[in-house]
């Protein structure tokens, strides 16, 4: 007896069942071709290796909702372990595919990864269905509008996409019939694994303040647009960095992972404003999420957007190296206690404010320690709940100077930043607790406390809590010189390799 066909949907970056055509390509195929449907999930074996512990856990409970929702349309999802190149040649045999319907990446990782599983599709006579669903806009109809070159200012972008209409999103409420179901849908060899299961203890992990999934992602973003006025009035640059509780609305992790659609998110923005004034981009909640579609188009367009060498869009800087600097930024020992709060709040809880990541991003590279942003870069790919292999690429460049921010005579300063909104340094309090004590004239400079002020805090610096790495008067002022020299360089490459075409 032949097997029944079977019809897969793999869930990558789309972790959601609202706005996911492609799952909904798969579901009308099984239902009208009478196949199996199976919606799948591949864990690679090495995936505690490469992602940070906060951002599993958040992918786990990200996979557990999303099965908890397919049971809701009488399926589920089936979770298997192993690199796709190596899944899928079995999967097409052993399940009898015909139809597998994804999303469309441009992570240059999973690029490759893809080209391989579509010419194994094609040797097994599977059909591929690719959708754009991760982004607003399909990036490469947009360089393709620009004449294949990446615009490389935000409001050139702007002006490529402003006549492309965002059709609505879908929501997916029909359900799997039951002749589409296989006979192993309740097999426990497919259910999505514990923490524990991956070797990370589970009771070990701080609170988690932000759970994942579609579920909590429709529900935070139903909070924030029900408050239509904040939204109209939202601009990025007065919200504050170092709030006790964030001063904005934390769905960057809900759509860096697909548990929320960017374009469900744009068209309840869309609609709010058309109700009333409101702020404009690039400061405004659309703006910012136009600055997401900004960098996935540049990161598609530009040939080694995550490093400097080979970049052709990244100013090349001579970085030191220091491991002992990197080392004590990331653990939030800089001696500086603005940086190393935001620091090991970012480690603990696996978020920071943007404008905070201004901040450690500026003191790591042309602000202070004077080292490369792809070091940064690394460390919060594994620290970030919402790590976006564009979006991280593209920020470091824009904060270290290298690439589509050029004043970089503009250093944020690790003392005076964080005054701004927080004079009595009670951030620094909470996430630095060795100087909750410390009087507030130097909670920002514990360095100039006297020792008998030191003492009575219950924190002697240098003992208690480090010493500052740099004296960031003095050291900004030499890497200006530095930036400026590294400037004038590639501006001489450059007109050199004019004259030579």
């Amino acid at each position: 007896m032949s097997k029944v066909c079977t019809v897969v949907h793999w869930f990558r970056l789309d972790l959601r069942l609202h706005d996911n055509y492609a799952f909904r390509n798969a579901l009308n195929e099984a239902e009208n071709r009478q196949y199996l449907l199976r919606p799948i999930y591949l864990v690679d074996d090495d995936i505690t290796r490469k992602i940070g512990v906060n951002r599993l856990r958040f992918l786990i409970q990200s996979l557990q909702d999303l099965n908890s929702n397919l049971k809701k349309l009488n399926s589920r999802l089936f979770v298997l372990r192993g690199k796709a190149t190596e899944v899928f040649p079995k999967l097409f045999d052993d399940w009898q595919v015909k139809y597998l319907t994804m999303q469309v990446d441009i992570d240059p990782v999973l690029v490759e990864q893809d080209e391989v599983i579509e010419k194994l599709a094609e040797e097994k006579d599977v059909f591929i269905v690719r959708r754009v669903q991760h982004t607003l806009y399909d990036v490469h109809s947009i360089l393709k509008k620009n004449n294949g070159s990446v615009p490389l200012t935000y409001q050139k972008f702007l002006s490529l996409v402003s006549n492309i209409q965002i059709k609505d999103s879908i929501e997916i409420t029909k359900k799997v019939p039951d002749q589409c179901n296989p006979v192993d849908i309740a097999s426990n060899e497919y259910n999505v694994p514990t923490l524990n299961e991956l070797g990370i203890e589970e009771n070990s992990l701080g609170v988690c303040k932000y759970p994942g999934g579609e579920t909590e992602a429709l529900k935070r973003l139903n909070i924030y647009m029900a408050k239509k006025q904040w939204v109209c009035t939202f601009e990025k640059p007065k919200t504050s960095p170092n709030s006790i509780e964030p001063s904005t609305t934390v769905l960057s992790p809900y759509l860096s992972h697909g548990c929320l659609s960017s374009k469900h998110f744009y068209l309840k923005l869309k609609s709010i404003e058309n109700e009333m004034s409101h702020s404009q981009p690039p400061v405004s909640l659309l703006g910012q999420l136009m600055w997401r579609e900004f960098y996935y188009m540049a990161g598609a367009g530009t040939e080694n957007f995550d490093k400097m060498v080979g970049n052709p869009v990244c100013t090349q800087i001579p970085w030191g190296k220091n491991d002992e600097h990197l080392k004590a930024w990331a653990e939030g020992r800089t001696g500086y206690p603005f940086v190393d709060a935001i620091m090991r709040q970012l480690k603990e809880e696996g978020w920071i404010h943007h404008l905070a990541r201004h901040m450690v991003a500026c003191f790591l590279t042309r602000g202070d320690l004077w080292i490369s942003w792809e070091e940064g870069a690394k460390i919060f790919e594994d620290f970030l709940l919402d790590y976006d292999w564009a979006l991280n690429a593209g920020n470091w460049m824009w904060l270290s100077a290298s690439a589509f921010f050029y004043k970089y005579f503009r250093v944020y300063s690790p003392v005076a930043f964080g005054k701004k909104t927080d004079k009595e340094g009670l951030y620094i309090r909470k996430y630095v607790p060795e100087l909750k004590k410390y009087p507030t004239e130097f909670i920002y400079e514990p360095w100039k406390a006297p020792k008998t002020i030191q003492i009575t805090a219950g924190c002697i610096i240098g003992e208690d809590y480090p010493y500052r790495l740099v004296d960031h008067d003095k050291i900004h002022k030499e890497n200006i010189k530095k930036m400026s020299a590294a400037y004038k360089v590639n501006k001489e490459k450059k007109s050199l390799k004019r004259k030579l075409k």
